[in-house]
């Protein structure tokens, strides 16, 4: 009877063992399983890491496929405007009573495709005193995208000979269209003269674009 009872026993804790293996293979069993839950969540993090922690680098990468909050609609990714694929064109938008004069310049996109303009042109006059280049003016102004087919204006204002001479005679603006190196010239629009000054007085200044209307455009 003793004999039987401790073979019970050894049956017994043979039974444990053999249990408490068991739970120990299912507990690394387990580990495999929590591993790739731990890589599951990465993955999703990684999508979730391109927002960042507040969502603003996704915001920014929205922003920089196009240009401002509009960019989905108005054509992101579009390319810089070139020379090339824009009607480059200067009316004469000085108004009677204006202390100084005003040139409105347009920009036609003609390449078939949107595109985009950074804030300002650069301007050059060609007088008869030698090249002069316009100043900014300094307004803040928005990149713009330019539809296919449609158009933007921006001014040059310049100060007007008043003082009876002839002053220094303007035969053309160079326009160099934003992040563009090949400029286009357009023939002087307006009958004014600049003034013959030191340096002292007001300078001619260019306007970002759409700062301008239609100018004399009919």
């Amino acid at each position: 009877m003793r004999v039987r009872k401790l073979t019970f026993a050894a049956l017994a804790v043979a039974a444990t063992l053999s249990l408490t293996a068991c739970n120990d293979e299912d507990l690394t069993g387990q580990g495999d399983p929590s591993a790739a839950s731990t890589v599951s969540p990465s993955g999703g993090s990684g999508s979730d890491s391109s927002k960042g922690s507040d969502g603003s680098e996704k915001a920014g990468g929205q922003q920089d496929t196009g240009s401002g909050s509009d960019s989905g609609s108005d054509g992101g990714g579009a390319e810089k405007c070139r020379t090339d694929d824009l009607d480059i064109s200067a009316t004469d938008g000085t108004i009677s009573g204006d202390t100084e004069g005003m040139v409105v310049v347009e920009f036609k996109n003609l390449g078939g495709k949107d595109c985009v303009l950074a804030a300002y042109a650069g301007v050059d006059l060609k007088t008869g005193s030698g090249s002069l280049s316009a100043e900014r003016t300094g307004q803040e102004a928005d990149t713009t995208v330019l539809k296919d087919g449609e158009s933007t204006f921006f001014g040059v204002t310049y100060p007007m000979n008043d003082s009876g001479g002839s002053g220094v005679s303007v035969s053309a603006l160079l326009v160099t269209p934003p992040n563009e190196t090949k400029s286009f010239s357009v023939e002087w629009p307006s009958s004014n003269t600049l003034p013959v000054t030191d340096g002292s007085g007001s300078s001619v200044r260019v306007g970002p674009m759409g700062s301008a209307g239609q100018g004399g455009e009919s």
